[in-house]
């Protein structure tokens, strides 16, 4: 959990960026329904930031990802009723927007590298530290409510 997600993202965006420009031959022409899909993934992804972020506004909690124990409260309803992690979700929403929109084969499968890296290095140590702060109350919301979606 020492490099916070947000940073983790441009990683992975400058990697697909890299690699699409390194192999060219996979390179495909996105097209109007291309873009259209980029642009609402990023839309979508933007709504879904902006519902976690205003969620953790008014339970006046930390938004803070390396420092899970520093959360004041649970917070469990609005947009976190529907996934524990909604900001990772939105960025992987925009990893893919970023994806689709680069335009080659290579830069996709950076959405699923980027899930996969932030379940094992984010997730999994945050909710050990939430576990040990909330106790029951964060096992009861792991229990009815899925990690991605």
């Amino acid at each position: 959990m020492r490099i916070p997600p947000v940073l983790q993202l441009a990683g992975f965006l400058i990697a697909a960026w890299l690699v699409a420009w390194l192999l060219p031959s996979l390179a495909y022409d996105i097209g109007p329904v291309g873009v259209l899909l980029a642009v609402m993934l990023a839309i979508i992804a933007s709504l879904i930031l902006l519902a976690a972020l205003g969620a953790f506004r008014t339970a006046t909690t930390t938004v803070n990802p390396v420092h899970p124990d520093t959360a004041a409260q649970l917070v469990t309803g609005g947009i976190f009723r529907l996934s524990r992690n909604p900001m990772y979700l939105g960025f992987a929403m925009l990893l893919a927007a970023g994806a689709v929109a680069l335009g080659n084969a290579a830069a996709l499968i950076f959405p699923g590298l980027f899930v996969a890296a932030l379940t094992y290095l984010q997730i999994k140590p945050e909710e050990v530290a939430l576990r040990a702060k909330f106790g029951a109350d964060y096992e009861q919301y792991c229990a009815r409510t899925r990690r991605w979606l």
